[in-house]
């Protein structure tokens, strides 16, 4: 697959925009890149562009990670801990995505981001406990949640930071700007396991990926430092985060369903 060189300038253009998403929220790179690379690039491949934009939010979330471990946000045990159980399941979650219908696969992708989408306007007034740590007692629920959302991730061919993020609350009770940190460790790894997969099928654009990773790293940088910012007012990171979500929900839907009842047609 050959691009011109405009679509080039729109990679860097719509890394930059996905970097600085996960730099402030944790989550939603990855939502946002594939929309942006098959409708703003022109990736006519759905399954190129999951995998290519796989590849693509990992190498941003490390970058995005390197600025919250240094504002001293990442609770790296609890994040090794989840990354390492969500590993296997990304992996077969990323093998059964290969098989599946492209426009189908965005569609239960957007059905499923309007839920968590709920859920975390439902919490957004926690603040969470800034000493917690993973212990033997909670490092069962760590794991749990590792694996469940590893799989999904996989499986929609993200990096699953919109999953991550209330997991790593839910599971560990830490405030919502830790887990921002530490679920880039998670977005990592499963972006890396998944692209791995995509690429073993050919899947991956490779320079497209290099161009989106340029213009990722600089927005990630002004994303971090946003987050630290915001994070001073109470359930406002949450609040944008949960309304990210519905945005890009809304946005995949519309363009999903309309593909699907025109081939049906």
């Amino acid at each position: 697959m050959t691009l011109e060189p405009v679509q080039y300038v729109l990679g860097a253009l719509s890394g930059g925009l996905v970097g600085f998403t996960l730099g402030l929220v944790g989550g939603g790179g990855s939502i946002l890149a594939v929309p942006l690379m098959v409708y703003l690039v022109g990736v006519p491949s759905p399954h190129v562009a999951i995998g290519t934009s796989a590849l693509a939010v990992a190498a941003n979330a490390a970058a995005g990670l390197v600025n919250h471990a240094r504002n001293g946000t990442v609770k790296w045990r609890c994040a090794l801990i989840y990354a390492g159980a969500g590993i296997a399941g990304a992996f077969a979650g990323s093998t059964a995505g290969k098989a599946f219908d492209g426009q189908k696969l965005l569609l239960l992708f957007a059905i499923l981001m309007l839920v968590v989408g709920v859920l975390m306007l439902r919490g957004r007034g926690a603040i969470g406990d800034p000493g917690v740590h993973c212990n033997r007692r909670k490092a069962p629920k760590v794991i749990g949640y590792g694996l469940g959302t590893g799989l999904f991730s996989g499986f929609f061919g993200i990096g699953g930071g919109f999953l991550i993020v209330p997991g790593l609350v839910r599971s560990t009770g830490m405030p919502i700007l830790n887990a921002i940190g530490s679920s880039l460790v998670a977005v990592t790894a499963f972006g890396l396991t998944t692209a791995l997969n995509y690429a073993l099928s050919g899947l991956i654009d490779w320079p497209l990926a290099l161009v989106f990773v340029g213009g990722g790293i600089l927005g990630s940088f002004a994303g971090a430092l946003a987050a630290k910012r915001l994070s001073e007012t109470t359930g406002l990171l949450t609040t944008i985060f949960a309304g990210l979500i519905f945005v890009v929900a809304a946005y995949m839907l519309w363009n999903s369903a309309g593909a699907l009842l025109g081939r049906a047609g």
